[in-house]
């Protein structure tokens, strides 16, 4: 019992050196025990890492927070609210184009027409046959009775036009070109008459270049008047 009681004693004895300050030494029982200040500091105080907040990294910073200009529920500013101006569209262009529509559109002249025509078969009578050239008038009657009656379509009247053109220009394979397209796309208004217009593209096309000179260069219907004659004094 003796070494367990002095084993005891030295522990605290060694405990009690640890956290008594040196010094005086002979103390009363009952004084209150001085503590070692140096002992404690030397383990540094405690500190509690949790509370810690990791530092942002240097040079960046955070991101701005824009407040909301408005609620989203409330209703758009008045200059969301203005419809956008209407497109500008292209006024000369649009005047021009239905200018060019309006002349292309514009009805074929009748009289320029059969004036080509019987021009062509007056320089075919001096070499064709008489009954061949009276069967092509007949045709060509047909053809200017019913433009003036209304019953030719504007495609086929327009076709018409253009093969008087080439047939006076002297371009006889664009004519007869012209005079097939009408057979196949028009046969019920045409074909009473265009058998005439066939046989008459045939025949100036053999006709001497003498003889198409009037068909080439066809008169007016003004012709220049000479001036008055002016007496001297």
């Amino acid at each position: 019992v003796s070494c367990e009681e002095d084993t005891a004693t030295s522990v605290e004895s060694n405990m009690e050196d640890r956290y008594i300050k040196p010094g005086n030494q002979e103390r009363g029982w009952n004084d209150p025990p001085q503590f070692s200040y140096g002992l404690q500091m030397a383990h540094g105080p405690q500190r509690n890492l949790l509370n810690k907040r990791a530092a942002a990294p240097a040079g960046t910073g955070a991101p701005p927070i824009t407040p909301p200009s408005s609620s989203p529920m409330a209703p758009p500013p008045p200059s969301d609210l203005t419809p956008p101006p209407p497109p500008l569209g292209p006024g000369p262009l649009r005047s021009q184009r239905d200018k060019d529509s309006s002349h292309s559109e514009a009805e074929p002249d009748v009289e320029g027409l059969m004036l080509v025509l019987n021009q062509a078969l007056d320089a075919c009578r001096p070499t064709v046959k008489d009954q061949v050239c009276s069967d092509v008038a007949k045709r060509l009657r047909l053809l200017e009775a019913s433009w003036r009656s209304g019953t030719l379509s504007l495609p086929v009247r327009r076709r018409m036009d253009t093969l008087s053109l080439e047939l006076q220009s002297g371009r006889w394979d664009s004519a007869d070109d012209i005079h097939r397209s009408l057979m196949v796309d028009h046969v019920t208004e045409v074909s009473q008459w265009m058998v005439g217009v066939k046989r008459l593209i045939a025949e100036t096309r053999n006709l001497n270049p003498e003889r198409l000179e009037p068909l080439q260069k066809p008169l007016g219907p003004a012709h220049d008047t000479p001036a008055p004659h002016q007496d001297s004094t």
